[in-house]
């Protein structure tokens, strides 16, 4: 399920919003879209993904509260990590740095 309206297409507009260097947790995208408890929806959305707007739709930007990767099947979380140093996210403690790159308060 990949829709091009509603929830989904929020949820992938505010992911593109995060600039890069920078992270959201998937609760604060939630509360953002109006959906106070919906991080479990945000986490849906990700993954549902398709390649083709996995390019466009910078998903590694998005981490678990606290900062940790969420785990997920396959290379995701390695991926994810690299993503992020790459853009000059750095970790402590194996979690993301959130005073000094998270988006949101």
């Amino acid at each position: 399920m990949e829709a091009g309206d509603g929830f989904f297409a929020r949820v992938y507009a505010a992911v593109r919003a995060i600039p890069r260097g920078r992270v959201a947790t998937y609760g604060q995208l939630a509360r953002l879209l109006g959906v106070p408890r919906g991080a479990r929806a945000v986490g849906w959305a990700l993954r549902a993904l398709s390649p083709a707007r996995e390019k466009r739709v910078p998903w590694h930007r998005v981490v678990g509260a606290g900062g940790r990767i969420s785990p997920r099947a396959g290379a995701g979380p390695l991926v994810q990590r690299r993503r992020l140093r790459q853009e000059g996210v750095t970790f402590r403690q194996g979690r993301v740095d959130l005073r000094r790159h998270g988006v949101l308060g």
